[in-house]
């Protein structure tokens, strides 16, 4: 399965305890096909005491939620979309969306030109 969602995209979930919220996504884990999406699926995690935290306590942290439950909110429409992929004259391979057939942001290129001729 091809992951076209990168770093740095607004992202809708879908279903669960966050459904209809928008968010960025900062992390993505291709062998489990998962996201972390900013102010996403939220846990409280308890803490000990150390150099690092040391007052301890309850800390508030983001966890990877599937990549299935969220969606790619195009930039121009603003709404929830799917995203393709196509081959420009040059070569490129750039990510587009479905309803609007734009491309979907300034650094959606794929691939690069081919470099053959």
């Amino acid at each position: 399965m091809a992951i076209r969602i990168k770093v740095g995209d607004t992202v809708k979930a879908l279903s669960g305890d966050d459904r209809g919220e928008s968010g960025r996504v900062t992390a993505i884990y291709h062998g489990k096909n998962m996201v972390v999406v900013e102010g996403m699926n939220v846990v409280k995690k308890s803490v000990r005491r150390s150099q690092k935290n040391p007052q301890g306590g309850k800390l508030e942290k983001e966890m990877p939620v599937q990549i299935s439950t969220v969606q790619f909110v195009c930039p121009d429409c603003r709404q929830s979309v799917r995203l393709g992929t196509r081959f420009l004259p040059d070569g490129s391979k750039v990510r587009h969306c479905r309803n609007t057939e734009a491309s979907c942001s300034w650094e959606d290129e794929i691939a690069p030109p081919n470099a053959a001729t």
